[in-house]
């Protein structure tokens, strides 16, 4: 079901398979997808934010799975047992961050969530306004009165990663400047 920004919908699956997926061309920036677990709108510590370099939560409720190309099309997924996630996550932010360049050259930049079990599309965003970003948060899942539904977000950062994961509570190492001479 495609999805308009800011739409909800009860995701009914106990696991779910997140996709970001883009359209491959000379000059896109490679995209990566990641997820911050929230506790009251913040990551309890780094370890709640899972992507390749951290492909799994501690709990196994969220990892990263990587990418797949198949022709022109690239993915990167994100396996979600929501059964499993702890009962005081509240969020799941589905993001994503470009490298080598903005959003804005990331062609036909989606993301869906398909059943686990069955493979069945639950919900699709397709961003239409990306610009200058480099850090996007496409969706969230959330709880709602003990239930999961998911959000379509679209919401950009033009200050990237680091941006992006500061706003969630993330601590970001600056990059060491050399000293004057």
């Amino acid at each position: 079901m495609s999805m308009l920004k800011g739409a909800n919908l009860p995701v009914a699956a106990s696991a779910v398979r997140v996709e970001l997926g883009w359209r491959s061309a000379a000059g896109t920036p490679d995209v990566d997808a990641s997820a911050l677990l929230l506790v009251t709108g913040k990551v309890r510590s780094d370890a709640d934010f899972v992507f390749y370099n951290q492909p799994a939560h501690a709990s196994g409720a969220v990892r990263h799975e990587g990418k797949r190309p198949a022709g022109d099309a690239v993915t990167d997924t994100l396996a979600v047992d929501l059964a499993r996630v702890e009962p005081e996550v509240e969020r799941i932010v589905l993001a994503a961050s470009s490298d080598g360049g903005t959003f804005g050259r990331v062609p036909g930049l989606y993301v869906r969530v398909l059943d686990a079990a069955s493979g069945a599309e639950i919900a699709r965003y397709d961003s239409q306004d990306a610009t200058v970003e480099t850090a996007f948060v496409l969706g969230e899942l959330y709880r709602r009165q003990g239930s999961w539904k998911f959000r379509a977000v679209g919401q950009g950062y033009d200050s990237g990663l680091a941006g992006l994961a500061t706003d969630f509570g993330i601590s970001v190492d600056e990059p060491q400047r050399a000293a004057a001479p």
